[in-house]
């Protein structure tokens, strides 16, 4: 991560939707930008702006050149909070996606373009994913972050979503791990399997697939639902906190 620099202004944290327009428009993807900034947004959220940043993120790293534009438009990005925040805005336009299918009616958060609460907690949600994907033993002896050409195995993309951790046994099998940072529902048992699917079908080659859903609270009607899927674990997660004495000399 880089040191931002002190004369770098609190607004140089928000991707400018102004230069990436401008920067996509540069590299041939008028018509794409044109889509961007002139979509009609349909949900009741205030964060329309931070919705098409999404949009622009996961267009400019699809065509390869996200790279570029962060490190000539965005260098926030280059730190850890900046990272956080680009995961909060494809987070956004995740959430979109799914409201236009129907799979989900997501209740309204009056912020206007306020990240705070909602990044908070997806920040939070982040800080467990890494610690949990640097610490797999904690689930299970010899569990292994899973990668391969794609990249590791944290977030890892799929069609129409992304895994938060998909691991691999001491035998070769898949684990497909789904985090939340509340309580666990219902619809996280149907994405889980979508993706236990998926990694069958497109990774696996014949070796077991396995999923994990892990909450700070799992209610009884997921208890209930999972009984009958033997390849389907659930975890709750208790968080614990250490003090550190820092000397100043």
């Amino acid at each position: 991560m880089i040191a931002l620099d002190s004369n770098q202004s609190e607004g140089s944290k928000a991707l400018s939707l102004k230069a990436a327009y401008r920067f996509g428009i540069e590299h041939g993807l008028q018509k794409e930008i044109d889509e961007i900034r002139n979509m009609e947004i349909e949900w009741d959220r205030g964060i329309t702006s931070s919705l098409r940043r999404g949009y622009v993120i996961r267009l400019y790293r699809a065509k390869g050149i996200f790279d570029d534009f962060q490190r000539e438009y965005w260098p926030y990005f280059q730190t850890r909070r900046g990272q956080t925040r680009a995961k909060w805005y494809l987070k956004n336009a995740d959430d979109y996606d799914r409201f236009l299918s129907g799979e989900e009616r997501l209740s309204r958060i009056d912020d206007s373009e306020d990240e705070g609460s909602e990044e908070s907690a997806f920040a939070y949600e982040a800080d467990l994913r890494d610690f949990l994907a640097q610490h797999l033993d904690k689930l299970e002896k010899g569990l292994m972050l899973y990668k391969d050409e794609n990249g590791s195995g944290v977030e890892y993309s799929v069609e129409n979503g992304r895994i938060d951790i998909l691991a691999m046994g001491l035998s070769g099998d898949f684990l497909v791990i789904e985090l939340k940072v509340s309580q666990g529902r219902n619809k996280t048992l149907g994405q889980l399997l979508y993706y236990m699917g998926w990694v069958e079908q497109n990774l696996a080659k014949g070796k077991r697939v396995r999923g994990a859903i892990i909450a700070k609270e799992i209610p009884q009607d997921l208890k209930l639902a999972c009984m009958r899927l033997n390849d389907v674990l659930l975890y709750q997660y208790d968080l614990q906190v250490s003090l550190k004495k820092i000397t100043v000399k």
